[in-house]
């Protein structure tokens, strides 16, 4: 057996391991978030926010809003990879799966130290999940697309939508605080830094036919 041939048959089992383990960690660490009670992360604030409006579990929320937002690309010419529609129903079912084990804390003692951890583990599994390279997930790919098709910057479009989300989230009575903050300030340093403490060999994450970008080329998962 060439090297090429064995590099190939492992490359995929470990593509696929970051990926699903990278999308159970987010949902977890969201988990964590809604636990710790300080603030969600923007999206979150929306899930959580329609979960009290609707009585569904903000997991199954999180499903039926990446739901839609994929059938969003369709208009905008987005094309979703294995990585994309995983993240549709992973995140959510890691989520209410944590939920269901992980009591509410109180008291700052206990809920800064759950809000922390809630982040950083949010910035591993980014890394994992970004690192598999198989399609971001239906919110960024909703971004990166609005950016092709407007011709507007990343940075704006990506403010833009999480803007709206954050105050619609919040209106709706979804959780925005210190910890909302937090999380725009250190997801992107530390996703940075899991990047590069997950990334793959160059041959092993840029195979023809890769369905995602490189880590350095990709956004945040949600």
């Amino acid at each position: 057996m060439s090297d090429t041939t064995a590099r190939s048959g492992t490359r995929l089992p470990r593509r696929l391991s970051c990926l699903y383990a990278g999308l159970a960690l987010y949902g977890a660490s969201s988990a964590l978030l809604v636990r710790a009670g300080l603030g969600l992360e923007p999206w979150g604030v929306l899930h959580q926010g329609l979960s009290e409006r609707t009585g569904i579990s903000i997991g199954v929320v999180s499903i039926g809003v990446g739901a839609v937002v994929l059938l969003l690309w369709i208009p905008i010419r987005q094309r979703p990879g294995l990585g994309t529609v995983s993240n549709v129903f992973a995140v959510g079912i890691a989520m209410d799966g944590t939920l269901a084990v992980v009591p509410d804390v109180h008291g700052l003692p206990a809920q800064v130290p759950l809000m922390a951890a809630g982040i950083v583990l949010n910035g591993v599994a980014t890394g994992l999940y970004i690192s598999a390279r198989f399609g971001p997930g239906p919110r960024d790919g909703l971004m990166t697309g609005l950016h092709r098709l407007t011709g507007r910057s990343i940075r704006l479009v990506r403010t833009a939508i999480e803007v709206a989300v954050v105050v619609t989230g919040f209106l709706l009575g979804g959780s925005l605080g210190a910890g909302t903050v937090l999380y725009a300030l250190a997801i992107g340093p530390l996703a940075q830094f899991f990047l590069r403490v997950f990334a793959l060999p160059a041959e092993e994450g840029g195979a023809p036919g890769g369905t995602g970008p490189a880590p350095r080329e990709a956004i945040l998962p949600r």
